[in-house]
C-alpha cells in the first residue's frame, strides 16, 4: 500500500513544529545523565557516525532526542535542516524511511550546513542497518540518530553497523534523578565525585552524613518500588504506578516488541519465563530448574532469556573467570529495573515491609547504578562464588584491580560473621578496596578487616550510594570516571 505524500507531509508537520516557528510543547528543561555526551556526539561528533541510543520503553529516549532538537535550534542550526520522525507511527512504518525523506526534502528549503535526522524505533524502519550503512557512508553532511527498544538494532547486524555508529546507552532514573524529577524536599549532601573519596573522610563527616540520610531512605524505598521510568515516577499512587509499568512497558514488549522484532510465536511461555526471572532476581539462574518448572526446551529457554536482555529487561552478570569457568558457571540475572518484579508479580508496596524482597530490590537496585555509573567504559562485571559456596555479589573489573561490592540490606548491624565471604574475596585476591552496601543510614564508615586483608573498605548505605552514583554521572558529562 502506497502512502500518499500529502499524508506524509502532515504527519512531519505535527511531530516538527520548528518548521513553522514553534516550541516543543512539555519538553522538561532538566536532563537526563547521557545528554551531554550525547549531544556532544549529536552536534560534534569526534568521528564520522551515527548515533544509536538505545534503552527499553518508556525510558526518555524520545525526550533526550527532542531535547536535542531544541539545543541545536539554539545553537542557531536552521529548523528546515532538523527532521524528526518516529517509525512507531504505523503510516511512516509502511511508507519508509525513503519517502519520509524525500516528503522532508520536497517541503523543507534546505540552507547550507549540516542535516540533522532523528528517526525514533529505527527497528522499524525495512533493512534498517543497510539503509543507514548507506546514509553514514554517502551522505557526510547529515547527522543521524536513531533509537530502539530492543538492542537488535546493535547485534543483528553488526557488520552493516561496524564503524558506522555509536552506542549510547539510557537506563531507568537513577535515585539522585527520581528525586529531582519528584522535586523532593531533601537535606542536601556534600557533593562526592567518586567513592573512593569516602575513603578518606574524617570520622565526624559520616556521623554528620549519616544523620541527613536518614530522610533519604523512605523516599529511595518508595523508589524501589514505583520504579525509575520518568511516567511511573511522577504518579503519585505507587499501585498505579506499577500498573503503567506492568501493562505500558512490560506487557508491551513481551507482546507487541518480541512478535514484531524478535518473531517469536509461544508468546505464553516467554511470559511465563520473564515471570520465572521476576521470581528469582538477583538470583544464579538455574536452567534446570527453569525448563522442569516451565516445560520448555534448553535452547528455547535460552532464546527467551537472550531476547529478554536484548530487549533491556534483564541484565545477566556471569561469574569472576574466564573461558572454562564462565562455561561451566552460572549467571546471574538482574532486572533493568527494581520496581518489574514488584510489578510484574502484583506485590505493590508490601515489598517494603518484607525484609527479603527489599533487600533483592536494594541489591538491583546497586548493580544498576554501579553498571550505569561506568558502563561506557566497557568494564567487566562479574560476581565472585568461593569453593565454601561463599559469594560476593559484585565485582567490578577496572584494569588489573578488582573492587568487591556486598549488599547487606538489612534491619541488623552488618559484623565481621555477615561479610566472612566478602573478607576471604579480598584475602585472595588482593583488591585495594572494597564496599558493604547497607541499610541502616548510622551503618557508614570505615571498616578494619581481619588480619591477612589490606584492602580499605567501606560501609556505605544503599540510598547515599545510589544518590551520589546518579549525581556523578550527571556531572561527569563526557569525562571517564577513573574509579569507584
Amino acid at each position: 500500500m502506497k502512502i500518499s505524500y500529502d499524508d506524509i507531509g502532515k504527519i512531519l508537520s505535527r511531530f516538527n513544529p520548528w518548521w513553522r516557528n514553534e516550541g516543543i510543547p512539555d519538553l522538561p528543561a532538566w536532563h537526563r545523565a547521557p545528554f551531554r555526551e550525547f549531544f556532544s556526539w549529536v552536534s560534534s561528533p569526534p568521528v564520522h557516525r551515527a548515533v544509536l541510543l538505545t534503552g527499553a520503553r518508556q525510558i526518555g529516549k524520545t525526550t533526550l532526542m527532542l531535547q536535542a532538537v531544541k539545543a541545536l535550534l539554539e545553537k542557531g542550526i536552521p529548523p528546515s535542516n532538523i527532521l524528526y520522525a518516529t517509525f512507531d507511527h504505523p503510516l511512516l512504518k509502511m511508507a519508509g524511511a525513503d519517502d519520509v525523506l524525500d516528503v522532508w526534502r520536497g517541503r523543507e528549503v534546505l540552507s547550507g550546513g549540516p542535516e540533522f535526522l532523528f528517526l525514533d524505533e529505527a527497528q522499524f524502519i525495512r533493512d534498517w542497518g543497510t539503509w543507514i550503512k548507506h546514509q553514514v557512508d554517502f551522505n557526510k553532511n547529515r547527522h543521524i540518530v536513531f533509537t530502539g527498544s530492543a538492542m537488535p538494532l546493535a547485534e543483528s547486524n553488526q557488520e552493516s553497523g561496524v564503524g558506522r555508529w555509536h552506542t549510547i546507552r539510557l537506563g531507568t532514573l537513577s535515585f539522585y534523578e527520581y528525586t529531582k524529577l519528584r522535586e523532593l524536599d531533601l537535606p542536601s549532601l556534600p557533593e562526592v565525585r567518586s567513592l573512593t573519596e569516602l575513603l578518606s573522610w574524617p570520622e565526624a563527616e559520616f556521623q554528620k552524613v549519616s544523620e541527613k540520610a536518614i530522610s533519604y531512605t523512605p523516599h529511595f524505598h518508595e523508589y524501589l518500588v514505583r520504579g525509575g521510568f520518568p511516567q511511573t515516577a511522577q504518579v503519585e499512587s505507587i499501585d498505579q504506578a506499577q500498573k503503567i509499568l506492568r501493562e505500558d512497558i512490560v506487557d508491551k514488549v513481551l507482546k507487541r516488541d518480541m512478535t514484531a522484532l524478535f518473531g517469536v510465536r509461544h508468546i505464553l511461555d516467554l511470559e511465563q519465563t520473564f515471570l520465572y526471572l521476576c521470581m528469582h532476581d538477583g538470583g544464579l539462574l538455574d536452567m534446570v530448574s527453569l525448563c522442569a518448572n516451565l516445560q520448555v526446551k534448553r535452547p528455547t529457554a535460552q532464546h527467551f532469556i537472550e531476547i529478554l536482555e536484548a530487549a533491556n529487561l534483564i541484565y545477566r552478570l556471569p561469574p569472576l573467570g574466564y573461558g572454562k569457568e564462565i562455561l561451566r558457571g552460572r549467571f546471574k540475572i538482574y532486572l533493568a529495573d527494581a520496581a518489574i518484579a514488584s510489578a510484574v508479580l502484583l506485590k505493590g508496596k508490601s515489598v517494603i515491609d518484607d525484609p527479603t524482597s527489599l533487600g533483592i530490590a536494594a541489591e538491583t537496585a546497586t548493580f544498576k547504578h554501579i553498571f550505569g555509573r561506568v558502563y561506557e567504559q566497557s568494564l567487566r562485571f562479574s560476581y565472585w562464588r568461593g569453593k565454601r559456596d561463599q559469594e560476593v555479589d559484585l565485582v567490578a573489573e577496572m584494569g588489573h584491580t578488582l573492587i568487591p561490592f556486598e549488599v547487606k540490606y538489612r534491619a541488623d548491624h552488618t559484623g565481621a560473621r555477615e561479610l566472612q565471604g566478602f573478607y576471604e574475596f579480598l584475602d585472595q585476591k588482593g583488591g585495594t578496596h572494597g564496599y558493604v552496601v547497607t541499610k541502616s543510614p548510622g551503618d557508614f564508615g570505615r571498616v578494619i578487616g581481619p588480619p591477612g586483608v589490606k584492602a580499605q573498605i567501606l560501609k556505605i548505605p544503599a540510598p547515599l550510594l545510589c544518590y551520589w552514583l546518579g549525581e556523578s554521572e550527571i556531572g561527569q558529562g563526557t569525562e571517564t570516571m577513573s574509579t569507584i
